[in-house]
This record gives structure tokens, sequence and C-alpha cells, in this order.
């Protein structure tokens, strides 16, 4: 019987911890897109994830190969789309830079991470 009982459980476990796993936000796209070569440098760059951000606990910025930021330090969740995350970029010289993350999901659960993009000469 004890069995019996462990065959139900394991299933709701499973169900319950892939709840938590898919509240997370992840990166579902970025413009300019992750591993792109763009031959016009951005103005800001946008990112989309897959769940709401918390504005005040998320942020990005933008270095170049250097690892010197060259965002304008203005990281916003987007007011019209809470799964939006933006920041602004000084004039791109062309070269590689490098767009790190860090949000917070409206769950609370923190997710992070970086992907580079390239301005063509």
């Amino acid at each position: 019987m004890r069995n019996l009982g462990a065959v139900f459980l394991i299933p709701i476990g499973v169900c319950v911890l892939a709840g938590a796993v898919a509240a997370h936000a992840f990166l579902e796209r970025a413009a300019p897109r992750v591993g792109s070569t763009v031959r016009t440098p951005p103005t800001e760059v946008r990112l989309w994830f897959t769940e709401r951000l918390e504005p005040a606990f998320s942020t990005v910025r933008v270095t170049n190969a250097a690892d010197q930021p060259v965002d304008q330090g203005d990281p916003r969740v987007d007011p019209s789309s809470s799964q939006e995350l933006r920041v602004s970029v000084q004039p791109l010289a062309p070269g590689r830079y490098t767009v790190h993350w860090r949000v917070l999901s409206v769950d609370t659960h923190v997710t992070e991470g970086t992907f580079a993009f390239t301005v063509a000469p």
C-alpha cells in the first residue's frame, strides 16, 4: 500500500516542480538578436522575457570588448509591456558588445545571463 501512495505522489511532485520552473523569467528574444551582426548600430537594446518583470529589481547593461560600459545607465521595464526590458546605448562603433541582464520576475525568481552582438564596420 505504501508503494501505491508513492506512485501517486511522485507525479504530483513532478508537476509542482515543473510549474515552479516554468515561472522563471527566461530571455525569449532580443533586439539586436542574440549572436547577430548588425550594420546599423542600435540606439537601444531591448529584451523580451517569458514572464512579467519586477521593475525595481530588473537591470541590463551593455559593455564593449574592453568590458567598459557603453549603455546610458537607464535600464527600464517598458511601461506598456511588463515583459520587456530596455536600455539606451551610446553611439556604437564597429565591434563586439556584450549584454548583461539580471531580472526578477513578479513571482520572485531571479534569472540572469549574457549574450553578444556585433556592429559591422
